[in-house]
């Protein structure tokens, strides 16, 4: 039997503009077979694309995901794809590999500094303490023990803070396991403290000082990785005021991370989880995230892979973010040229999640 008829029914999407996570190609048709995507339309239930743009499933690159109400939410704004940022192993785990639903990755437990603001969060915030830079490597072996895909360190915590050799180390237990290291950092000295410790991936950016030139060129000549979660940023500055916190300075520090050549995911710290400073929600949140990336000087072009190849690429994803034959069939069907205009990513006219269609929200 071949692989063909082991899939089952085909679907062939025709007329189709394909942004492929690349580039926008002439009009095409895709074939989806099984969860993946194809290359034979012969015999396929065609589905008639009328003339709209086929983007990859957009990939949200920090969230916090805890119940399956939210993997709907997610897909149904045509985010297939979300890399969770903090959650207990009992809660995330079960959530995984379910069946048209978005996909997810996620960093567990994070490690947080006793004290600290995050050390009052249920659940999370006992489970992650760790006080000295003794305990690093333990911490990280039972972060991949217990199934994380990466390492979230929460740097500069309002309250006490780890020092710089606890953050050395817990950077150095990531690397000695293949593991990715993800900063929370969200003030101009947790951006600093995080470089030097060599944390491969910062997410979001300073509301209390914009990052400067020297601090991007560190970043670009260390190949860091910035989720800046402007979406978070915004409503935080909106909705809990903090004194000194300023938009302007999450917004110009996108922009010389951006021109220095730092690579730019597109993430929005989605979450529902009571006393949050900013209440950002699933889903929705990722086509904001897409207009405020431009608004500070992303191309389209630039913020489209910014949710789709370079997430993929940067967290290890190789079967998605792209779409080619072979890869996972998660695919957006939208209205509008999202080259043109970001806003298009919007008007969402059908979704398919690992070959499955959902309704859009």
């Amino acid at each position: 039997m071949s692989r063909s008829e082991q899939a089952g029914p085909r679907t062939a999407i025709t007329n189709v503009r394909v942004f492929d996570g690349r580039q926008l190609q002439p009009p095409g048709t895709v074939v989806i077979e099984g969860d993946r995507i194809g290359s034979d339309a012969g015999g396929a239930q065609l589905v008639d694309g009328g003339g709209g743009v086929l983007l990859p499933g957009l990939i949200d690159a920090h969230v916090h995901v805890h119940d399956r109400h939210q993997l709907v939410l997610l897909s149904g704004f045509g985010v297939t794809t979300a890399l969770d940022m903090a959650s207990l192993p009992e809660v995330i785990n079960p959530l995984r590999g379910a069946a048209g639903l978005t996909d997810i990755r996620s960093a567990g437990t994070p490690a947080i500094a006793p004290g600290s603001l995050h050390s009052r969060i249920p659940g999370t915030g006992q489970r992650g303490l760790l006080a000295g830079a003794g305990q690093a490597a333990g911490f990280v072996a039972d972060r991949v023990a217990e199934g994380s895909d990466y390492i979230k360190i929460i740097v500069g915590s309002p309250g006490p803070s780890h020092d710089q050799a606890t953050l050395d180390a817990l950077v150095a237990a990531a690397r000695e396991h293949a593991k990715l290291s993800v900063a929370h950092a969200s003030s101009f000295e947790a951006v600093e403290m995080a470089q030097r410790a060599g944390v491969r991936v910062l997410t979001h950016v300073p509301l209390d000082k914009a990052l400067d030139e020297t601090a991007a060129a560190l970043a670009s000549a260390d190949s860091r990785i910035l989720i800046p979660t402007l979406a978070m940023m915004e409503g935080i500055v909106a909705q809990s005021a903090p004194p000194g916190a300023d938009y302007a300075a999450a917004r110009q520090s996108v922009t010389i991370m951006h021109q220095a050549g730092v690579p730019i995911l597109a993430g929005t710290d989605a979450n529902a989880s009571p006393g949050v400073p900013a209440a950002v929600g699933h889903g929705s949140s990722l086509h904001h995230e897409l207009e405020l990336l431009v608004d500070a000087g992303l191309s389209t072009l630039d913020a489209l892979r910014g949710a789709t190849s370079r997430p993929a690429r940067y967290f290890g994803l190789g079967d998605r973010g792209v779409i080619e034959p072979g890869r996972r069939a998660d695919l957006v069907l939208i209205d509008g040229d999202p080259l043109q205009d970001i806003t298009a990513t919007r008007s969402i006219r059908r979704i398919w999640c690992g070959g499955t269609e959902v309704a859009p929200l």
